[in-house]
């Protein structure tokens, strides 16, 4: 009896062969959905810069008053809260928080100078009130201290924006003429022009970060890195 052609194993696995080749066609036609994006996570706490900034600005407005004449040098009752105030203790909140968003930069710029106003302000403090024999050149020292602190943050300062680098440059000069005034006798109104030079980019940057965080995007340009880091 003649065997059925139905039975033959070889057509059997043409067939199953052929089914798979149109499978895989199918599947190369019908392309899957892609995976929901993840949604961003939102930073714990707010962009501190603003605050920051404006209390840069403030605290380096009224030194410069001093500097340029247009207050009693010698009298600094009236300066300490705002160098307090404004300069210390705003800067010391704004540093905080960039912890707390892990943003470096921010974190330690902030946090470290704010440390110098409640420093120079204790300073003025004990040589004004204080009734005690002090030496102006420990003081010095301590802004040579800092001028090596704002070099190298002028340097990290490249990979965040043109207006950060700009301010921190800035401080270096008016840091540098206080080391300088020790030795060597000049007008003060130099130190006065590079305080009112941080002052103006500093009111800059706080508006600037203050209105784009609020409009979700660049209203007001920083500038870009000069140096991308990473």
């Amino acid at each position: 009896m003649p065997k059925d052609e139905t039975d033959d194993p070889i057509d059997e696995e043409r067939e199953e062969a052929v089914v798979e080749k149109k499978v895989e066609k199918l599947g190369h036609k019908v392309k899957k959905p892609a995976a929901p994006a993840a949604p961003t996570a939102e930073p714990p706490v707010a962009e501190p810069a603003p605050l920051g900034l404006l209390g840069l600005a403030v605290a380096a407005v009224v030194l410069m008053s001093a500097d340029m004449g247009f207050s009693e040098g010698t009298k600094p009752a009236l300066m300490l809260p705002w160098t307090l105030m404004l300069g210390a203790t705003a800067q010391l909140i704004a540093g905080i928080m960039d912890f707390q968003r892990k943003n470096v930069f921010g974190a330690t710029v902030f946090t470290g100078f704010s440390l110098l106003w409640y420093g120079l302000s204790a300073t003025w403090m004990i040589i004004f009130w204080g009734g005690v024999p002090v030496d102006p050149t420990q003081l010095t020292f301590a802004f040579i201290g800092y001028l090596v602190f704002g070099l190298y943050c002028t340097v990290a300062a490249l990979g965040t924006n043109k207006i950060l680098f700009i301010i921190m440059v800035f401080i270096d000069l008016a840091v540098g003429l206080l080391v300088a005034k020790e030795w060597y006798t000049f007008d003060a109104n130099y130190t006065g022009a590079m305080l009112l030079c941080v002052a103006v980019f500093s009111f800059y940057g706080s508006f600037a970060v203050l209105i784009n965080q609020m409009a979700k995007r660049t209203v007001f340009p920083m500038g870009a890195p000069i140096i991308k880091f990473s």
